[in-house]
């Protein structure tokens, strides 16, 4: 199991207008610029997050994107599956026809570990990733 450049982007991206959205809505443009990741992919990736209602839009001078609601009330989790990923570390997906068209031995584990996985990235708020990013600039900065 792994998260793909979708979830990875769009967590990125989620934390890239948190940053910046002080000095206004952020465009995918700057984004794209700023992260590397290409422009028709932010396209696809915000329709999704819009839909999830994590960002809000606005167009013409000065449009962009925005978190619709504060970074603290945003997971990563949250964003994954707006997305569309999949946190899932069975090999058959949860159809349970994993060896030879019956559960596998291990089914219940990964079962767990999946659940395990959502669960953490469910408790962790885009404001405790930008904290930490703050934290570890002033202890770099004051060392």
């Amino acid at each position: 199991m792994k998260i793909t450049s979708k979830g990875r982007y769009a967590v990125t991206a989620i934390i890239d207008i948190a940053l910046n959205q002080e000095k206004g809505a952020v465009t995918l443009s700057l984004i794209s610029e700023r992260q590397g990741i290409s422009l028709s992919y932010l396209e696809q990736l915000f329709a999704k997050l819009k839909r999830a209602q994590l960002v809000s839009s606005a167009r013409g001078p000065g449009g962009g994107y925005r978190l619709s609601r504060h970074a603290r009330e945003i997971s990563v989790g949250q964003i994954i599956h707006a997305v569309d990923e999949l946190i899932d570390a069975r090999k058959c997906k949860g159809k349970q026809n994993c060896h030879d068209g019956e559960e596998c031995l291990s089914h219940e584990l990964w079962t767990q570990l999946s659940g395990t996985i959502d669960v953490f990235l469910q408790g962790i708020s885009i404001q405790s990733i930008l904290d930490k990013k703050q934290a570890n600039l002033a202890e770099v900065k004051f060392g």
